[in-house]
C-alpha cells in the first residue's frame, strides 16, 4: 500500500435542527492508504453515512480538512467538488439507484454520458465491465428484469466506469439475501485484490470482516480502529 488516498484532519460536521445543533462528527482525524479496504461500523446515528458523504464530496465539513488523492475537498466551489466527485469517486448504494427506463449498459454509461462523452464511445467499456461482473447476457436488460444481486453488479460496474481512485459503498448488501450478499462481497474482495481503495459502511460483522481494516464509530467519534493481519 502506498500514499494516503483519503485524509481527514480534525473534521467536524454539525447540523442545525431548528434551534438545536447536532454534532454528527466530532474532530475526526483519519487516513486511508491507497489500496486499503476499510469497513466502517457503528449503530444508526453514529456518523457512518455522514463520514461517507464527506469523503465522497456530497457534503462539506463544518470545520477541518479533507483530501482525496492529495486534492482538497474542503473550501472549494460546488463545481470543483462535482468534478472531483465524478472523476475520483465511485458510489455504490444499498438500493442500487439505477434508472428504471435505462438498460444495464445505459445505466453503467451514465456517469460518462453526463460528462459529454458519446454512448458509442462508452459502450465497449460499459459492456466489458458488465462482462467482468458476470452480466454479459444482461447488458440490454432493464432493472425490472434483473435480480437484486444483478442490479447491485450493474451499480458496481457504473461506479467503476469513470476509473475512480476510491470506491465508497453504503450498506451494499443491506437489501440482499445472505447468499447474494456473500457473492457481492466476493466481488469487492476481488476489486480490492486488483488494487482498488474501498470504504464500506455496514452494520453487519460478517460483511465488515472482508476488509483489512475496521473502524468503529460511536456518537460521531472513532471508538476503535482494528487492522487485520494479511
Amino acid at each position: 500500500m502506498g500514499h494516503a488516498m483519503i485524509e481527514l484532519k480534525a473534521v467536524t460536521r454539525t447540523y442545525t435542527h431548528g434551534t438545536k445543533e447536532i454534532k454528527a462528527l466530532h474532530d475526526i482525524t483519519l487516513s486511508v492508504k491507497a489500496g486499503e479496504f476499510l469497513s466502517v461500523m457503528g449503530p444508526s446515528g453514529s456518523g457512518k453515512s455522514t463520514l461517507l458523504n464527506l469523503i465522497g464530496g456530497l457534503d462539506q465539513p463544518s470545520s477541518g480538512k479533507i483530501f482525496i488523492d492529495n486534492r482538497p475537498l474542503h473550501g472549494i466551489s460546488d463545481d470543483e467538488l462535482t468534478l472531483i466527485r465524478r472523476r475520483k469517486v465511485g458510489f455504490i448504494f444499498q438500493f442500487f439507484n439505477l434508472l428504471p427506463i435505462l438498460t444495464a449498459v445505459e445505466n453503467v454509461s451514465l456517469p460518462l454520458l453526463l460528462e459529454g462523452t458519446s454512448f458509442a464511445q462508452i459502450r465497449p467499456k460499459a459492456v466489458a465491465l458488465l462482462e467482468k461482473m458476470g452480466l454479459g447476457e444482461r447488458v440490454e436488460h432493464r432493472p425490472e428484469q434483473l435480480s437484486g444481486g444483478e442490479m447491485q453488479r450493474v451499480a458496481i460496474a457504473r461506479a467503476l466506469v469513470t476509473s475512480p481512485v476510491v470506491l465508497l459503498a453504503d450498506e451494499p448488501t443491506g437489501n440482499l439475501d445472505s447468499q447474494t450478499g456473500a457473492e457481492i462481497m466476493a466481488l469487492f474482495d476481488r476489486l480490492h485484490q486488483q488494487g482498488n481503495t474501498i470504504v464500506l459502511v455496514t452494520h453487519e460483522h460478517d460483511i465488515a470482516e472482508y476488509a483489512n481494516r475496521i473502524i468503529h464509530f460511536k456518537d460521531g467519534k472513532v471508538a476503535g480502529d482494528e487492522r487485520k493481519k494479511n
